[in-house]
C-alpha cells in the first residue's frame, strides 16, 4: 500500500503543475481581440461610470434647487401674512390710501423680488430636468478604431 500512495501523491504533483511546454502560445490575432475586447469592455465601464455621476450629480442639484425653490415658497407665504396683518391694522386704524404707505410697498416690494426669485429657480429645474448626459468623445473612438487597423 506505500507504493501506491507514493504512485497516487506523484500523479497529484503532476496534474497540479502544469507543463509549460504542453500548453500552447496565444496567437497574435488571439492577443489582439482579447486587447480590442478589453478596450471596448473598460471604454463601455468608462461610460457608464460617466453616466452614472452625471446623472448622480444632476440630481443633487435639482433636489438642492427645490429645496430652495420650497423655502422661497415660505417666505412668500410669511410676507403675504405680514402684509394682511399690515392692512388689517392699518385699516383698523383708520388710516386712508393704505396701498400707497411706504411699509405696504415695502412688502409689496419684497413679495415681488421674491417671486422673480422662485421664478428664476423654477427655470433652473427645469432645465436641470431635461440636461442629459455628454455623449462619449467621437475623438476617441476614431482614434481607436485607427489603432486596430
Amino acid at each position: 500500500m506505500d507504493e501506491q500512495e507514493k504512485d497516487l501523491k506523484e500523479m497529484d504533483q503532476k496534474e497540479q503543475t502544469p507543463d509549460t511546454d504542453e500548453q500552447p502560445r496565444p496567437q497574435t490575432d488571439q492577443v489582439e481581440k482579447l486587447k480590442e475586447t478589453t478596450e471596448k469592455i473598460w471604454g463601455s465601464t468608462k461610460h457608464a461610470w460617466s453616466t452614472a455621476t452625471f446623472k448622480a450629480n444632476q440630481y443633487k442639484k435639482l433636489v438642492q434647487k427645490k429645496i430652495d425653490l420650497s423655502a422661497l415658497h415660505k417666505k412668500i407665504n410669511a410676507a403675504h401674512g405680514d402684509l394682511g396683518k399690515l392692512i388689517d391694522d392699518l385699516r383698523e386704524a383708520g388710516k386712508k390710501n393704505i396701498l400707497n404707505l411706504v411699509e405696504v410697498r415695502e412688502i409689496l416690494t419684497r413679495i415681488d423680488e421674491l417671486k422673480a426669485e422662485a421664478a428664476t429657480l423654477e427655470e433652473e429645474v427645469e432645465q436641470l430636468r431635461v440636461e442629459e448626459a455628454p455623449k462619449e468623445p467621437v475623438q476617441d473612438e476614431a482614434k481607436e478604431e485607427e489603432k486596430s487597423e
